[in-house]
């Protein structure tokens, strides 16, 4: 079996409320840093990638980041 970026991303953060999921990963393998978003509301969901500078950031305010 071989290791992809996917499955060798680490979870380094989690947190829900209201219906809305926040994961922070990170891929040492690909490296890079994302933040994904579940909103059981409306049953969408996205992924962003972030400089790993701004990953706390971008975990705590991921619509920002969106938008940008």
């Amino acid at each position: 079996m071989t290791t992809t970026a996917f499955t060798a991303r680490r979870e380094l953060a989690r947190r829900s409320g209201n219906g809305v999921e926040v994961a922070l990963y990170w891929s040492k393998t690909a490296n890079r840093v994302t933040v994904e978003v579940f909103d059981a509301r409306f049953g969408e969901g996205w992924e962003i990638e972030v400089d790993g500078r701004n990953a706390l950031d971008a975990y705590n305010h991921p619509y920002v980041y969106a938008a940008a």
